[in-house]
């Protein structure tokens, strides 16, 4: 029943990503290991994203302190460090999240890698908000 669960719900956060490619291992979840496969994929999917929405940020400072290169590298030295917190944070909720799992197994995978798809997408949405007002 519990790997069920996990089924539906990793098909639902792979809703997002199948729509941007033709085919991804999240189409027509069914079976255990069709959804330990989307789970990976949602990871990587949603940390590739992750990485190029901070980098677009890194920019965006870039260009809006063209003027000011030590504005620019302090605020990009505090995102960095916010960067590194945030990972810490995830990685902590995270593991709440997936304390009922045996670790090592293919449920704690693929429960770890949907918390961290799900905390990527989130804080990629963030990212983008920053500095487009």
């Amino acid at each position: 029943m519990k790997s069920m669960a996990w089924l539906v719900l990793l098909a639902l956060a792979g809703g997002a990503h199948a729509a941007e490619e033709d085919s991804t291992p999240c189409d027509n979840v069914e079976t255990d290991q069709q959804g330990y496969a989307c789970a990976a994929y949602n990871k990587q999917t949603a940390e590739r994203e992750l990485k190029a929405a901070y980098d677009d940020l890194i920019q965006r400072i870039r260009d809006q302190y063209a003027d000011d290169s030590d504005k620019a590298a302090a605020l990009s030295a505090k995102m960095d460090a916010a960067e590194k917190l945030w990972v810490q944070l995830r990685d902590a909720d995270c593991k709440v999240e997936t304390y009922a799992e045996k670790p090592g197994s293919k449920a704690f995978e693929a429960a770890w890698n949907t918390c961290l798809a799900q905390r990527s997408d989130e804080r990629s949405e963030y990212l983008q908000s920053i500095g487009q007002q």
